[in-house]
């Protein structure tokens, strides 16, 4: 199988290529990614050196970029991870959003229409369903979209195009919808790497409004086991929900880390809460389970020690993502 892999340098796009290439001696993969901000190579260095992958940069909203990658690749399947996925940013500017999420998305559809792709997977989110209330059961693939931020409402936007390319064009989408994910290699912006490395330097945890927003929590490699089912075997035109059934408020998720790392909860800081702030997410991934066969398998509370003791063993990683102190021009990290 010659997969693209789009948005690679990613925290799980980068989990998923070293999945398939570590589960899959016949899997080749070309990772095309832009290598703004969040991307970081030094995640796929152990990637660099094996001839079944090769990276391209490249912008997935610019068709002249990406238009040679897949016209001469011979693709069985796009897996599109690439996205701009920060919410406070989108509420600050949601133009690259708007650009990356959805013309991007149209782009990399167009593209594998018209050299007939096989298989085309839409890497999504839980948060396009929008908010649940506390006593609400959880989402199911048949829940309306009622996204609620620019980011979200991106998202679901790339979501509806793929849907329209299904049913107008008859191409082999398959959309999923994740919840929450943690691990390793996640850019420290995002809520678990962010408590993690301000607690190691001792610096306040910022904590949204009265920090009891529910999140559902999936570890990365339990999504990229599911990502790999989905493209085997899922069904083109379906949806599948991919949770991991770890409800948690930001306040616990912020008091483990605190108490794991053995620092005090006074570190936790309230701060004024964001615009249109969701407070309950929560997937039924009945239908994977069903029909792929797909259960997670990393516990909940393991996974977390697991991830917590990675940033604290990778200091230099976290610190060098941060810094900027990284040459993204070809796609390799710098040796430091």
């Amino acid at each position: 199988m010659r997969i693209l892999v789009t948005g690679g340098c990613g925290f799980i796009g980068s989990t998923f290529i070293r999945h398939v290439l570590h589960t899959d001696p016949d899997v080749e993969v070309v990772n095309l990614d832009a290598l703004t901000y969040a991307a970081n190579p030094e995640s796929l260095r152990d990637c660099e050196r094996d001839s079944r992958y090769r990276f391209v940069k490249g912008d997935i909203a610019e068709r002249g970029q990406v238009e040679p990658v897949v016209a001469g690749g011979g693709f069985d399947a796009i897996l599109n991870f690439a996205a701009e996925s920060h919410v406070d940013r989108s509420i600050q500017d949601a133009a690259p959003v708007v650009r990356t999420n959805v013309l991007g998305t149209q782009v990399l559809l167009d593209l594998a229409l018209e050299h007939r792709v096989g298989r085309y997977v839409q890497v999504s989110t839980d948060e396009v369903y929008g908010s649940l209330g506390p006593a609400e059961p959880p989402f199911t693939e048949r829940h309306p979209l009622r996204p609620n931020n620019p980011y979200s409402a991106s998202k679901a936007a790339g979501d509806l195009l793929a849907r329209a390319y299904v049913r107008t064009h008859s191409l082999p989408v398959i959309v999923t919808r994740s919840s929450n994910n943690y691990g390793p290699r996640q850019f420290p912006e995002k809520l678990l790497p962010l408590c993690i490395t301000h607690a190691l330097e001792d610096r306040p945890l910022p904590l949204y409004g009265d920090g009891l927003h529910r999140r559902e929590w999936l570890h990365v490699d339990d999504h990229c086991r599911a990502l790999d089912r989905v493209l085997r075997r899922g069904r083109p035109g379906e949806v599948y929900n991919i949770g991991g059934a770890n409800e948690r408020s930001n306040a616990e998720i912020m008091q483990m880390v605190l108490d794991t790392l053995g620092k005090p909860r006074s570190l936790i800081e309230h701060v004024a809460d964001r615009p249109g702030h969701d407070r309950r997410y929560a997937t039924d991934a009945g239908r994977i389970r069903r029909e792929l066969g797909w259960e997670p398998t990393v516990p909940f509370a393991e996974g977390m020690r697991e991830t917590i003791q990675w940033y604290v063993d990778h200091r230099d990683w976290w610190e060098r993502t941060t810094s900027g102190e990284r040459d993204k021009s070809d796609g390799r990290a710098r040796r430091s």
